[in-house]
């Protein structure tokens, strides 16, 4: 067996000439190999149960030889893919799973009756380049560039992929050049294998974007530690599914997503803060606030678009006051392009954030300076710190919004960061708990977030037919006064109720 190490990046053609540069630059010694034409075939039943327990099968031939090979679920955070590997020869592009020792199958997988139906279910085809190098510190690393096609169904999609894999020596090298190569502006870092893609070709079931952030998986024996290390490798995923889906199909809702994503890794910095220190994340909290600033727009600009559209009950009347909407057709003009967005995903800065993410998280970076303290707050159970904190905020919440008090607008955007850091919270640690019980108890707050999220553009509405002589504008604010009002009562309903709902961690 072996278990592959290895980071991939998705590339720009016009990037692909300058690699040979790049890999000079960085080795002490290359070896270059021969090209080579790879015909791959990945199989699977009817039923896709290899996919379902995330193991990859596949045959693959060259001029010279066929093999089968087996990949076992792994682990992939921020481009850089660990996974069990196993390699048969076979004398033909014909597969023969039951070859394989049977020690490295899943307990209770149907071996026979999955082999018994396998079938190919799409292609890869591609060239392959393949250089090894020798760092100055005496690691091998094997660098590989793939330039083909995944085929399926009569559909194709291009494969442009560079993958560079730890050989021998310290994973550190491994991060070493991968920086060198994201300081190029047309190289990003892949979380999907070329595995992943084709069952979504060959099943018609393109990426999509979540519908919210959900939760983090935690086992309820898991230590402070652990659920800081799937916390954050969810975090580093969820805003990598979404650049893709973006560069699928670009929306502003996808956008959002992201920016949720960079939302919840920014919040784990602070959720585990008796175990990572201020001191040794300020460059990615630095960061993270940059690319946080870079997307500030987004929020602002999906109300607008819904306000105007055709199908929104706001249409009418913000047409009927042509100063208002010519100021949110000059907005909309400033916003960044879809191509401007693509450049912020492709550009060094982006994708050295991501790469400093995945090794401070590989690397246990947060380690570092611990004293005797960090160490016991680590191995502690992460569901008592998760019952400690929400009653935290529970508290809080009940302070800063009694029950016996009315609330007006401005209470409530005062509010709003305190309220989506605890919700934040629920995320990242409400997984310990009944899911039933979590649900009920955050439906309201979530209610008074989507209200918030609507009363600050409400709020920017009326600041833009605001200093402006204008009857038809001045009807438009108090139009926008009535809603707000409407909005804020019913975000004291769902106040109100949440507050009769027991919380679900007690």
């Amino acid at each position: 067996m072996d278990t592959e190490i290895e980071l991939k990046f998705l590339v720009s053609d016009d990037v692909i000439p300058l690699i040979p540069s790049l890999i000079t630059q960085f080795a002490k010694t290359v070896t270059n190999k021969p090209s080579k034409s790879l015909q791959n075939a990945y199989y699977d039943t009817p039923s896709r149960e290899l996919r379902a327990l995330d193991i990859g099968f596949r045959t693959r031939c060259t001029d010279e030889r066929c093999e089968q090979t087996i990949k076992l679920a792994g682990e992939v955070v921020g481009g850089l893919h660990q996974r069990p590997e196993y390699n048969l020869p076979i004398e033909t592009n014909r597969p023969n799973l039951m070859a394989f020792d049977s020690s490295i199958w899943p307990h209770g997988m149907q071996i026979d009756a999955i082999s018994q139906n396998l079938f190919p279910i799409f292609s890869t085809n591609f060239i392959r380049r393949t250089w090894l190098i020798e760092t100055q510190n005496g690691a091998k690393i094997e660098v590989v560039l793939d330039k083909g096609e995944i085929a399926a169904s009569g559909k194709v999609e291009i494969i442009s992929e560079l993958e560079i894999e730890l050989v021998e020596g310290s994973r550190e090298e491994l991060f070493a050049f991968a920086d060198i190569l994201v300081s190029q502006n047309s190289i990003r870092l892949g979380l999907y294998s070329k595995a992943a893609r084709g069952y979504r070709l060959a099943d018609d079931t393109p990426l999509q974007p979540s519908k919210s952030i959900g939760f983090v998986k935690l086992n309820k024996q898991a230590t402070q530690e652990q659920a800081l290390i799937e916390a954050m490798g969810f975090g580093i995923r969820f805003v990598q599914k979404h650049e893709q889906c973006y560069f699928d199909k670009p929306s502003l809702n996808t956008l959002k997503r992201v920016t949720d994503g960079i939302s919840l890794i920014r919040h784990n910095f602070w959720l585990f803060d008796d175990i990572v220190s201020k001191d040794s994340t300020e460059h990615l909290r630095t960061e993270l606030k940059w690319l946080l600033s870079e997307l500030a727009w987004v929020e602002n600009a999906i109300q607008l678009k819904t306000y105007t559209s055709k199908r929104h009950a706001f249409y009418k009347k913000i047409n009927s006051a042509p100063a208002l909407a010519q100021v949110i057709n000059d907005l909309k003009e400033l916003q960044p392009s879809i191509d401007d967005i693509f450049a912020l995903f492709h550009s060094a800065r982006y994708n050295r954030l991501l790469l400093s993410l995945t090794t401070w998280l590989i690397n246990k970076q947060w380690r570092k300076d611990w004293s005797q303290a960090e160490l016991q707050n680590a191995e502690q159970p992460v569901i008592d710190i998760a019952h400690r904190l929400f009653d935290k905020d529970w508290k809080n919440l009940h302070r800063l919004l009694p029950k016996e008090q009315s609330l007006a607008g401005n209470d409530y955007l005062n509010f709003r960061t305190q309220l989506e850091n605890s919700l934040l919270s629920g995320n990242c640690l409400g997984a310990l708990f009944n899911k039933d019980e979590r649900l009920e108890f955050r439906l309201p707050w979530l209610d008074i977030s989507h209200g918030m999220y609507e009363l600050s553009t409400l709020d920017y509405l009326k600041q833009l037919c605001g200093g402006q002589e204008d009857a038809q504008l001045a009807k438009i604010q108090l139009w926008l006064e009535q809603k707000s009002d409407f909005l804020v009562s019913a975000m004291e309903q769902s106040r109100h109720a949440s507050f009769d709902t027991e919380p679900y961690w007690l």
